[in-house]
């Protein structure tokens, strides 16, 4: 069973080419990103929040331009542990499609060597070379829109709970 699965993966791999292997690690880490943000924001954020909002009641100043300055920096500090990791895990994204162009080069100057090589346009001996194109593109495609779905609800995600943070620490009037 895990022999099969394991041959399968191999044969695609040396389908796709090295860059392949290339994409496939780039997204491995995008989502280990991802799945840490997702359990940070489901798990850690509360208390960190929480914590937050304590602290900001048990102050007796809640209305001076300090008051302001301290709960702003309070908020400040929330919105960067919500959005530690964003700003890679996005360089992340937008880098998927570029390697997967990067495999279609790759494979199209297999097509044109072998053309050179046979001297014409057998396509049983081109075969190789258009799928060393094809399946990079496409995982690369697959890799960036799975992470442009995770990054966007991370990216909304963390602004709502700004905005929440925001109106829960309350200035007195």
């Amino acid at each position: 069973m895990f022999l099969e699965i394991f041959e399968s993966i191999r044969d695609f791999t040396e389908t796709g080419g090295t860059i392949l292997l290339i994409i496939g690690g780039l997204i491995f880490v995008m989502w280990i990103l991802i799945l840490e943000r997702i359990f940070y924001v489901s798990l850690g954020h509360k208390k960190f929040k929480k914590e937050t909002i304590k602290t900001w009641n048990a102050r007796a100043d809640r209305n001076s331009w300090n008051a302001v300055q301290i709960r702003q920096a309070m908020i400040s500090r929330v919105s960067l542990k919500l959005r530690f990791s964003l700003p890679i895990i996005q360089a992340l994204v937008a880098l998927c499609p570029l390697l997967g162009l990067m495999g279609t080069v790759t494979g199209m100057i297999l097509v044109f060597d072998v053309m050179a090589m046979s001297g014409g346009g057998n396509a049983r001996s081109m075969a190789a070379g258009v799928s060393q194109a094809t399946i990079p593109t496409m995982a690369g495609m697959v890799g960036a829109l799975s992470g442009v779905f995770a990054s966007t609800w991370l990216t909304r995600t963390a602004k709502t709970e700004r905005i929440h943070l925001e109106d829960a620490l309350e200035i007195q009037r």
